[in-house]
């Protein structure tokens, strides 16, 4: 027995007052608690602390030490892996063993395994919402040079999204990061993917009562078209002439409403006259995100952002009859008058939802609302309906 070496991430616990010298499996702690979770092959644990609930996998110490290093690099491309808060090595163990390491994540808030949304032998009407959730996810790690090497539902864990899902990465032990993938390596991502889809989805039919007939086994491949024309759309050339730059502002602004952050624009001569090739450098989709937080300070994952920003937008245009309100002005108005006290109710209601959801879901219902009256509805009037109604979220899409 002895102490652990500890390698703790900047603004988290320092975890000394777990019982590290035996599995936590067997451990007994005031600080554990039951989170909602999928299938691991490894040994999980949930711990409480002030700043938050934590996920501890314990796992060999290379294997520990690889996703530790891959989470932390991807957490500077994407908001769609989870963030790694420490690796904690056993050095008195065997490396090899099952409990030579463990590594310390925050649990992801709101977060759900994907048997959540299962409906009989597969995932009913949000079907469409899981093949955009995930082919969405691979797209974005390979862009940042991840390989995954066991995509499957299992490794990810799911979130709503205003009207959409999330698909957050969660497991990274197989995974390595490069400076550019292959093809090759992304071929064999996606047929990796394919092959654990089909094999968990016959798992739910038959855990559902179904006969293996009745299985998704498409939805894999279905996933894979979906990451297909979405990959081609994001790493497409562009090649233009010098007076057809219009074309590289409506490719750009194309990037940002998938969500895609951009980043250096590099135009390269063709030697073909007057043409000339463009390359962007395209980051992960944190677009709309990334712009809620710079003009309001509030955190919300893509879609919900996009939602949020075209609230902003209304109640700007709301002020002064729209007489040109300086945007920070209106932002800071959208936080005071609209955002805050609607957040505040939501959590007096609900206060282990999403609030940012519901309040999305909320900004839905006032939008079906207004359009079936052909009139604006006040937020204190649409909340009263919306209420009334059982707090409906998005609809399932067609």
């Amino acid at each position: 027995m002895g102490t652990p070496r500890l390698h703790i991430r900047p603004e988290n616990p320092d975890f000394l007052d777990l019982p590290w010298e035996t599995p936590v499996g067997e451990w007994d702690n005031p600080r554990l608690v039951e989170m909602p979770t999928g299938i691991h092959r490894h040994p999980v644990v949930f711990a409480a602390y002030d700043e938050g609930v934590f996920a501890i996998k314990e796992l060999p110490a290379t294997l520990a030490a690889n996703e530790f290093e891959v989470l932390s690099r991807l957490e500077g491309f994407t908001t769609r892996s989870a963030e790694p808060a420490g690796l904690v090595e056993r050095l008195w163990l065997d490396p090899d063993s099952e409990q030579a390491a463990a590594v310390i994540t925050r649990y992801v808030r709101y977060a759900f395994p994907y048997r959540t949304v299962v409906s009989g032998p597969g995932f009913g009407g949000r079907r469409t919402q899981m093949l955009d959730a995930v082919a969405g996810l691979l797209v974005e790690l390979h862009l940042a040079g991840c390989y995954w090497g066991d995509c499957s539902l299992s490794n990810v864990l799911y979130r709503y999204d205003a009207g959409a899902i999330e698909a957050i990465m969660i497991d990274g032990e197989t995974s390595t990061i490069h400076p550019v993938l292959s093809e090759g390596q992304r071929r064999a991502d996606i047929e990796i993917m394919i092959e654990n889809v089909a094999g968990e989805m016959a798992d739910i039919a038959a855990m559902s009562g179904h006969e293996i007939e009745a299985a998704d086994l498409s939805l894999g491949e279905d996933i894979a078209r979906r990451y297909e024309a979405l990959w081609a759309e994001v790493t497409q050339p562009l090649v233009v002439g010098r007076d057809q730059s219009y074309q590289i502002r409506q490719r750009i602004d194309r990037l940002h409403e998938l969500g895609f952050a951009t980043h250096d624009l590099i135009l390269e001569p063709t030697g073909e006259g007057n043409l000339v090739r463009m390359r962007l450098s395209v980051a992960g989709r944190t677009f709309h995100s990334d712009r809620l937080r710079s003009e309001t300070g509030v955190e919300a994952s893509e879609n919900q952002a996009r939602v949020l920003l075209g609230d902003l937008s209304y109640h700007e245009s709301k002020l002064d009859g729209g007489a040109g309100t300086p945007r920070v002005l209106a932002a800071m108005s959208w936080l005071k008058d609209s955002f805050e006290p609607l957040i505040g109710r939501i959590l007096e209601l609900e206060p282990d939802a999403d609030p940012v959801q519901r309040y999305c879901d909320f900004l839905h219902h006032r939008l079906m609302l207004a359009q079936s009256q052909a009139r604006d509805v006040p937020n204190e009037e649409a909340l009263s309906d919306w209420l009334e109604a059982g707090g409906p979220g998005f609809p399932l899409p067609s």
